[in-house]
């Protein structure tokens, strides 16, 4: 499997500063969105640290792993990298009165040849297009999820809700976190879209779903979604991570070549 892969994020037209974070290795695969909390600035400290601590600990292990990776063994990596993070920003935070309760969402992804190993903490989101249906794969860590898991509201009713920023889990709040990690089997022509609630708080799903559909290159895409983020409101900052899973043309072509095709 290739993959493409191209991020941008945006300040919006409300906030002072941009809190979000971003980062990939198109090499080992690895991309990493944060969305920080808290304090004067706090948020974009706590942000920063999880992705520079992520990118760097966790490229250098795939680096090191190469091919032999199995997803059983990054998922335990990825766990290790994600509380080792989490204890330096709670540390940070309970030492300095001017970072006290700061915190970050994350989603953390790692394209591993056909399959994609991903943890999240938060409310910022992994989405999968495939066959042009649009579908989210993580669940939002958030008090109207569990009331929507509950029963106590249906997720029509969540999204008309004035406390959807309500989150329950975050990285570097507590001395320790729990992150979600799942796997998942990538298949050529799917489309990822990781990104902070700057975009999904502002644009339905629909609308995403119409964008990312529209033919075009990555950055263009990217551009479209921020666009209308900003032209709905744009409340706060906004992050966009998309990722294209397309065959490998080399090793189509040496198969062909094989089999006389």
């Amino acid at each position: 499997m290739m993959y493409e892969i191209f991020a941008q994020t945006d300040q919006g037209l409300v906030r002072k500063n941009n809190e979000d974070a971003l980062a990939f290795d198109p090499k080992t695969g690895l991309c990493l969105l944060a969305d920080g909390m808290g304090g004067y600035n706090a948020g974009e400290v706590a942000s920063s640290m999880a992705v520079a601590f992520l990118s760097q600990a966790l490229t250098a292990w795939l680096s090191q792993a190469g091919n032999r990776a199995s997803s059983k063994d990054l998922r335990r990596t990825m766990e290790t990298c994600i509380n080792q993070v989490n204890h330096s920003i709670f540390s940070a935070g309970s030492s300095n009165p001017d970072q006290a309760g700061m915190g970050t969402t994350l989603v953390a992804g790692v394209f591993l040849e056909t399959r994609l190993v991903l943890g999240h903490i938060g409310d910022s989101r992994c989405y999968r297009l495939r066959g042009g249906v649009l579908q989210q794969i993580t669940k939002d860590h958030s008090l109207l999820q569990e009331q929507v898991d509950a029963g106590l509201m249906t997720a029509a009713q969540a999204l008309m809700s004035p406390h959807r920023n309500l989150i329950t889990r975050a990285l570097g709040v507590e001395d320790a976190v729990s992150a979600e990690i799942n796997d998942y089997r990538v298949e050529p022509g799917d489309l990822y879209l990781m990104c902070s609630d700057g975009l999904t708080d502002m644009v339905m799903d629909p609308v995403i779903e119409a964008i990312l559909n529209v033919p075009g290159a990555l950055a263009q895409k990217a551009a479209a979604l921020i666009r209308v983020a900003n032209d709905s409101g744009g409340r706060d900052n906004i992050s966009v991570l998309l990722v294209q899973a397309s065959e490998d043309d080399s090793r189509r072509g040496l198969l062909s070549r094989m089999l006389g095709k």
